[in-house]
């Protein structure tokens, strides 16, 4: 049984309310087993919809579910996406609070700045990387109004594909003389490692990632305009944040990123 409408904005509102509290609440699954992708978005839609009538602005986009193992994880085979908004855009070297998430987790991206408005649906890495300034350093704060993280596809597409807040350096590297797959990652917290990544985890290319969101977007009459920053998906597994926590992630090219976790 399809959702009716009443059922889409009572899940936004309760998506809407749990970010506004800080309080998570139970996966919509749990109940409603069968929903899926499409259910999921249009959830999604209506949230963005109430976030927007108060002010808030869509910068660009964060991409998800970009490697197999999660695509297998809630038994997909496609990413997922949801809008990055500009108060929750952090430069190098912020501080980040924890009270301002509820389950936070951290990863290291490749970020991709439009230069040129991008549109699908016949869009290839090619264009994404004639339309692109060039790629940043960027870390990734995902957070799930969900509890506990118990997500299927539809709860995390319907919460802002578990979208948290993103940092980004202030250098932009113009893509010229590499190849992003190829583009090597370390991850560290409090000087030790915990991760290291490719380019290439990013559905095989964070240009093939930034071309998929603008053939995605095209049927919904979507253009990523100029400016917008592309959040390419996970080059390794979540790391859990703790109060106290400095995170440096250092990417061939692009150089190095800094986030401090502050908190209780």
């Amino acid at each position: 049984m399809k959702l009716t409408a009443k059922d889409v904005t009572d899940r936004a509102q309760a998506l809407y309310d749990a970010r506004s509290s800080g309080r998570a609440i139970a996966p919509f699954t749990e109940e409603r087993p069968d929903l899926g992708v499409a259910e999921g978005y249009a959830i999604q839609q209506a949230l963005v919809k109430k976030l927007l009538a108060d002010g808030e602005v869509i910068t660009g986009y964060k991409i998800g579910l970009t490697s197999l193992p999660m695509q297998e994880l809630l038994g997909v085979d496609q990413p997922d996406f949801g809008p990055v908004f500009a108060s929750g855009v952090h430069c190098d070297g912020a501080e980040l609070d924890l009270a301002d998430f509820i389950a936070p987790r951290i990863e290291a991206e490749i970020a991709v700045l439009l230069g040129a408005d991008l549109t699908g649906p016949h869009c290839t890495p090619a264009a994404a990387q004639q339309a692109s300034v060039g790629l940043i350093a960027a870390v990734e704060i995902v957070d799930s109004r969900i509890i506990d993280w118990r997500i299927a596809i539809a709860d995390t597409v319907a919460d802002l594909a578990s979208g948290g807040a993103i940092a980004l350096s202030s250098f932009v590297m113009p893509i010229k003389g590499f190849e992003p797959r190829l583009l090597g990652m370390v991850f560290t917290r409090n000087g030790s490692l915990v991760a290291t990544g490719a380019g290439a985890a990013a559905l095989g290319d964070p240009l093939a990632a930034v071309a998929w969101l603008a053939n995605t977007l095209a049927p919904m009459g979507v253009t990523l305009p100029a400016g917008s920053v592309i959040m390419t998906g996970a080059l390794h597994g979540m790391v859990p944040i703790n109060a106290g926590d400095v995170f440096r992630a250092e990417f061939d090219h692009l150089g190095p990123i800094t986030v401090r976790v502050l908190g209780k």
